[in-house]
C-alpha cells in the first residue's frame, strides 16, 4: 500500500441533457445557455492556477461532456500542462456521439472515452431515467473505435427494481459484444435527494445485487476484463490511471464548479453552481467553498479503506486474516478480497487495523 505519485486533473462540466432518477451530482438541464460562459471561466481557471505539476490523467466529467462543443473542451484540455504519457478521459453520453466528434477528440489528445451505457435493455433504461436507447450505444462504441480512442469504458448499473437476472445477463453480453477496454459495473444506490428516492418501492435489493455482481464477475473475467477493484475490470494495460490516482491518494485539482480537489492531505472542493464558479473566476477571486485537512491517522485509515477495495489489497497485518474465513485470502505480504469479500467490504473494512 504506497500512494501514488501520479498527478490528476478533474473538469466538472454541469450540464445535461435530462437528469437521471438516481443522479445527485452537481447536474443541471436548465442551465446551457451559461455553456460558453463556463467554459470561458474554466480556460481562465486554469491559465492563473500557479505551480500546476505535470499532469499524468485527465478526467472530464459531468453533467455530460460530450454536450459542450468538442472544440471548446479540448481548448480547456490544451491549456494543462500534460505529460506525454497522459491518460486524458471523457465521458459521453452515447447519443451525442458523432464521428466529427471523436475525431475533434483525438486531434485533441483525448485518448479514453468513457461511455455512460447503464444497461441494453430498454424497460431497464426507462427505469433509471435514461432516454438513449441500445442500438445508439453500438452506434457510439464503433464511432470512438473508428476514430481510433486508444481506450473505451463502458459504465452499467445492476439493481433497477424494474432488471431481472436475465436483463443483467444480456446487459453483460450485449457490452462485451461491444469489446470494450474496461467496464466499470456499479450497484444501483439511493442517493438523497434524487428521484430515487422518493420511490421507495423502487429501491434496489441487496440479494439480488450481490447474484448480478458475481454474474458480472464471471462474464466479465471470461472475456479477459479482469478485476482490479470491486467496481471495475479492465484488459491488462487498460486499468483506469486516473481511478488509480484516486485510490493511490495521489494529488489532483479539480477544475469548475463543484470539483473537488486534493493535496498532500488537504481537501477542498469547489462553489457548487455553474453562475458563482463562473463568477469567482471573473472576479479573480478563489472558487474554493470549504475544505479539510486530515490528520496522519485518518489518511492512513483511508489508504487501507481504498487499498482493500483494489487487488493488490492491504498489508497482511492490517488485518486479522485468520478470523475472516473465506472472504480474505493472503497473497505474500498482503491480504486481498475474495470474491465473497468483495460483497462484504464495507463490513470487513471495519476490520482494518492502522498501525
Amino acid at each position: 500500500m504506497t500512494r501514488t505519485s501520479l498527478f490528476g486533473v478533474y473538469v466538472h462540466i454541469p450540464f445535461c441533457h435530462h437528469k437521471c432518477d438516481y443522479c445527485a451530482f452537481a447536474t443541471w438541464v436548465d442551465k446551457n445557455q451559461l455553456i460558453d460562459e463556463y467554459m470561458a471561466a474554466l480556460r481562465a481557471d486554469i491559465q492563473r492556477t500557479e505551480n500546476m505539476p505535470q499532469v499524468d490523467t485527465v478526467f472530464v466529467g459531468g453533467g455530460t461532456p460530450s454536450m459542450v462543443p468538442a472544440q471548446s473542451l479540448v481548448d480547456v484540455i490544451s491549456l494543462l500542462p500534460l505529460a506525454q504519457t497522459a491518460e486524458i478521459t471523457v465521458e459521453c453520453n452515447p447519443d451525442d456521439v458523432t464521428a466529427e466528434l471523436m475525431n475533434t477528440y483525438v486531434k485533441g489528445g483525448v485518448n479514453r472515452i468513457s461511455m455512460g451505457v447503464q444497461s441494453m435493455v430498454p424497460h431497464v433504461l426507462k427505469t433509471l431515467g435514461r432516454t438513449h436507447q441500445p442500438a445508439n450505444v453500438v452506434r457510439a462504441v464503433q464511432a470512438a473505435q473508428d476514430a481510433g480512442i486508444a481506450s473505451i469504458n463502458l459504465d452499467i448499473i445492476y439493481g433497477a427494481v424494474s432488471e431481472s437476472l436475465d436483463d443483467w445477463r444480456h446487459t453483460l453480453e450485449k457490452a462485451i459484444a461491444l469489446s470494450p477496454d474496461h467496464v466499470s459495473a456499479y450497484g444501483l444506490t439511493v442517493e438523497p435527494g434524487t428521484a430515487l428516492a422518493t420511490r421507495p418501492d423502487d429501491y434496489p435489493d441487496d440479494d439480488d445485487q450481490a447474484d448480478k455482481y458475481l454474474l458480472a464477475n464471471e462474464l466479465l473475467e471470461s472475456a479477459g476484463l479482469m478485476n482490479y477493484e470491486i467496481s471495475n475490470w479492465a484488459r491488462s494495460g487498460h486499468e483506469c490511471r486516473h481511478n488509480q490516482m484516486y485510490w493511490g491518494q495521489g494529488n489532483y485539482f479539480g477544475f469548475g464548479c463543484a470539483a473537488h480537489s486534493h493535496k498532500d492531505g488537504r481537501r477542498w472542493w469547489n462553489v457548487r453552481t455553474p453562475e458563482r464558479y463562473i463568477d469567482c473566476v471573473a472576479r479573480g477571486v478563489s472558487t474554493e467553498t470549504a475544505g479539510e485537512t486530515l490528520d496522519d491517522d485518518t489518511r492512513g485509515r483511508e489508504a487501507l479503506e481504498l487499498a482493500l477495495r483494489t487487488r493488490e489489497g492491504v498489508p497482511v497485518e492490517a488485518l486479522p486474516v485468520a478470523e475472516l474465513d473465506d472472504l480474505v485470502e493472503q497473497r505474500g505480504d498482503h491480504a486481498v478480497l475474495t470474491i465473497r469479500g468483495r460483497l462484504l467490504a464495507n463490513e470487513i473494512s471495519l476490520r482494518l487495523r492502522n498501525k
